[in-house]
């Protein structure tokens, strides 16, 4: 948490409010939240003030902010990760700060891009000119297709998965497969796609391949129209709450009666994560 949807409804709210505000400095209250310049916070505020906010970009679960210089060339990249609690709200600066507000930055027309984070696991970049994200944010280069992409087809995920004996919700969580699903994603397009979270990735047959495709982009459109998920500390940058969670199929419903059939929800630990599902509807 957050995953693809969450990063996403971030990412359009920046996308509205941020574009033509020059940011004009900022205060960074935790050191360890900016990765580069590493232990360079100063730095960090340098390369940044100045610039304008111009679009925002997303891949898997990392957010781009484009950066453009008063003179229009280019600034670089203001990159971030939520990690675990992360948030990003657009804020009043006279708002008070919160006990787990990790860096400010301060925009013009008396506005605050705030960074919160209680668990402290999330991380700042500032992308210099003239480098590529990539290169400094290393990251991304290990992220597979992102699963709204042509790339991201059905003979992708047959070859992908022909090599692979690992239970298919290990699989799913692997960023290198595909760019953005989690736990949460995984375990609903798992129950869509009447697949159990123990089937080896090897044995799912063509059939159950397409319907696992197609539940991937289902869940993740269902989320994304109903703001993301809260279950604890996710926010969109309004600080308002996602209601995917209330209308999730198995995922935090353990002992709950399955949505279709009744049946309880199952849960068992997986790789040290959570698998959600129904004993009857998934086989």
């Amino acid at each position: 948490m957050p995953e693809l949807p969450e990063v996403e409804i971030v990412r359009r709210g920046l996308a509205r409010v941020t574009p033509g505000h020059r940011l004009e400095g900022g205060q960074v209250l935790l050191a360890r939240a900016i990765a580069h310049p590493i232990n360079n916070e100063a730095a960090f505020l340098s390369g940044i003030t100045g610039t304008s906010l111009s679009a925002w970009h997303r891949r898997g679960k990392y957010l781009l902010g484009q950066l453009t210089q008063s003179d229009g060339s280019a600034g670089g990249y203001l990159g971030v990760h939520l990690r675990m609690t992360g948030q990003l709200l657009w804020l009043d600066p006279k708002t008070p700060v919160q006990p787990h507000c990790r860096v400010r930055l301060w925009l013009s027309d008396n506005h605050e891009l705030r960074y919160v984070d209680q668990r402290t696991f999330g991380r700042l970049w500032w992308v210099p000119p003239g480098a590529v994200p990539e290169s400094v944010m290393t990251g991304l280069k290990a992220l597979g297709p992102e699963p709204f992409d042509d790339s991201f087809s059905v003979a992708y995920l047959r070859q992908r998965l022909s090599l692979s004996r690992r239970p298919i919700k290990n699989a799913l969580l692997d960023q290198r497969l595909v760019a953005g699903v989690g736990n949460i994603y995984a375990d609903e397009a798992l129950f869509l796609s009447g697949l159990r979270p123990l089937t080896l990735s090897d044995r799912i047959g063509p059939q159950q391949l397409q319907r696992l495709h197609n539940a991937i982009r289902e869940v993740l459109t269902t989320s994304i129209e109903s703001g993301g998920t809260t279950f604890s500390d996710y926010r969109d940058i309004y600080g308002i709450n996602g209601n995917y969670g209330g209308v999730a199929w198995v995922y935090d419903r353990e002992g709950e009666p399955c949505r279709l059939c009744a049946t309880p929800i199952c849960r068992l630990k997986l790789a040290g994560r959570s698998a959600h599902y129904c004993p009857k509807c998934q086989r």
